[in-house]
């Protein structure tokens, strides 16, 4: 089903203000590119994304949920039925003794990582320093098995909070989540909605901790183009050998542009937008450099970042 005036009435019923339509995904990606949604919705709570799933799946309306946008490419061509933005579901960060040294840490999906991470590091707790950095929020991490050399979310996470396909708020235990490189699957849920996420973290040395931060935080702006408008890395680590980034230095293509999209002469891994890019220039450069890395490695190299449209 499309998204027709009755179904425009209903979802200003809920959300008013906060339900936009023919709205432009650049404004809601890191990327800063991609076409219209056919409606944007910003649930506030959680009552308010049960409501807009279940009334979407009962009509079969298209929906996806996204977060902050830093992992996503969305085609020129825009984003047919519902997108849900989880970015105003947060509320405090809530943590609970595990006996010992171990700290359980809840946030929910529309908190930034960035914040989980502040707020470990300033309790003095240890495990979240390998995320330092990543841009997103907790659901888009969870989701993508967010992560670096240090660690990734699998490490961490021991338990869930989503929503099921009755529309009902679900605990999901680390036992039922399959981890794999950059991906999520839940047992008994063919499309996950994440509400919240509970993390075990040791209490550690607070100065120690504040100080690995910086390290971390200040190598990743050495090494990386942390102010350009980009989706992290694009491209995933190949499963043995070299990296995606390394295999496309090798291959020359630092600086390669098509468009407004352009690879970064400080991370080969990175595909930025100069600042007139476009989904399709994004695209053909992906395009581009998965041929030359083909040809002269014999590699297929997929991309990390979700493209939708």
């Amino acid at each position: 089903m499309t998204i027709d005036q009755n179904c425009k009435i209903w979802l200003k019923g809920i959300f008013a203000e906060r339900a936009k339509f023919d709205e432009s995904m650049a404004k809601h990606t890191s990327f800063r590119v991609g076409g219209c949604a056919d409606a944007f919705v910003e649930p506030e709570n959680i009552e308010e994304m049960y409501r807009v799933v279940k009334r979407a799946d009962e009509k079969k309306i298209l929906w996806m949920v996204v977060g902050d946008g830093t992992n996503l490419l969305v085609k020129d061509s825009g984003v047919r039925g519902i997108v849900i933005s989880t970015r105003k579901i947060r509320r405090q960060i809530s943590m609970a003794s595990g006996g010992g040294d171990l700290v359980r840490v809840t946030a929910a999906a529309g908190t930034r990582l960035s914040a989980l991470c502040r707020f470990a590091i300033e309790k003095g707790w240890q495990g979240m320093n390998f995320a330092v950095g990543i841009p997103g929020t907790v659901g888009g991490a969870i989701m993508m098995n967010a992560g670096t050399a240090m660690g990734t979310i699998q490490d961490v996470i021991f338990r869930i909070k989503g929503l099921d396909p009755s529309g009902s708020a679900r605990v999901i235990e680390k036992c039922d989540m399959g981890f794999s490189y950059r991906k999520l699957s839940i047992k008994g849920m063919e499309k996950p909605v994440i509400l919240e996420g509970s993390f075990s973290l040791q209490k550690g040395d607070p100065g120690a901790i504040k100080r690995e931060a910086e390290v971390v935080l200040e190598n990743r702006r050495k090494r990386q183009p942390t102010g350009a408008a980009s989706a992290g890395c694009f491209f995933k680590n190949p499963v043995s050998g070299k990296s995606a980034g390394e295999l496309i230095d090798l291959a020359g293509l630092k600086g390669k542009q098509i468009g407004g999209a352009k690879i970064s002469e400080k991370h080969a891994n990175f595909i930025i937008n100069t600042g007139d890019g476009t989904a399709a220039d994004i695209m053909a450069l992906m395009e581009t450099v998965q041929e030359e890395i083909y040809n002269t490695f014999d590699i297929k190299l997929e991309p990390e970042v979700k493209i939708v449209g």
